[in-house]
């Protein structure tokens, strides 16, 4: 489920400004799965019934979700849109693949500064893209402040949610992430704010699913972390979906009386998260399963 991707180099603007629309993921993965030369046949645009720039924007959002590898598709992609949510109606689906796309090797690099190392609460374009550009500066050579300037206004289109007036044409269309709320107009459509705290739509599986990929990430072979690693370190569920530390805790406690392996404890002041398994891996798995097997109980 979470087998290493091939690395990349930073990758900036593959999306060709367009963030991903809803159909698109689906599209994409189901055109990939009938044919997996789909994305360079000559007839592309007319199998996906979209535009040149698009076919290349919904080949990048595929791919940089981990839904497909190379074109082909992954166990991720085929578990998620092939059984557990083909059309994405569950919000927690969402949560997965926004989770997903940061997962290293992370092929959009702007989002990974934005939701791992960008520190700013409130925030406009212009100090993302400031900051972002000092990012550059300090580690990557040859990116244009034009690709940097695209990643921006695509970041804030695919999560902000756009005001009645400026989203009347086809191209400022909602992007389903917006479902997220991650990033919200503050005051007025110059000025962002992150939202930090619970989430009404964050399942606690998708959190506990997360903190257990983490753990295993950062220390394999370890049976606990503590909670504050899961709240404050870059690529941890705290930083990535913006919640604090009741939430997770939680997540927790609802997932641990189905899952007898888990559990927290407070270790002289320190919260700790418990995981008695030699398997992480499958443990998270079959989280996610229970979570959607339920879910498709109450849906039929």
């Amino acid at each position: 489920m979470n087998k290493a991707r091939v690395p990349s180099l930073s990758v900036f603007a593959r999306h060709e400004t367009f963030h991903p629309r809803f159909g698109w993921l689906k599209k994409g993965f189901d055109g990939a799965c009938r044919n997996p030369n789909i994305f360079l046949d000559d007839d592309a645009t007319v199998q996906l019934g979209v535009g040149k720039n698009m076919v290349r924007s919904i080949r990048y959002w595929c791919n940089a979700f981990g839904l497909l590898e190379d074109d082909k598709p992954t166990e991720f992609g085929k578990a998620l849109l092939g059984k557990w949510d083909p059309y994405l109606e569950d919000p927690a689906s969402l949560w997965l693949l926004h989770w997903q796309l940061l997962q290293p090797p992370c092929y959009a690099t702007a989002w990974s500064f934005v939701f791992n190392h960008f520190n700013k609460l409130e925030f406009t374009y212009g100090d993302l893209f400031h900051e972002l550009g000092e990012y550059r500066d300090r580690t990557i050579t040859r990116i244009a402040d034009s690709s940097l300037k695209k990643d921006v206004s695509c970041i804030l289109r695919m999560y902000t949610e756009q005001p009645t007036k400026a989203s009347s044409g086809e191209e400022s269309l909602d992007c389903p992430f917006t479902e997220l709320r991650l990033i919200q107009l503050a005051g007025d459509t110059r000025h962002y704010v992150f939202h930090i705290g619970p989430k009404q739509n964050l399942p606690a599986e998708v959190i506990v699913y997360a903190a257990l990929v983490f753990a295993h990430q950062m220390y394999p072979t370890a049976r606990t972390i503590p909670v504050s690693n899961l709240l404050y370190d870059p690529g941890s569920p705290g930083v990535i979906f913006k919640i604090n530390e009741a939430a997770i805790c939680d997540a927790i406690d609802r997932v641990k009386h189905q899952f007898k392996e888990l559990s927290w404890a407070d270790a002289a002041g320190k919260l700790q998260f418990n995981f008695r398994t030699a398997d992480i891996c499958n443990l998270a798995l079959d989280i996610l399963k229970a979570y959607y097997d339920e879910h498709q109980g109450k849906a039929a």
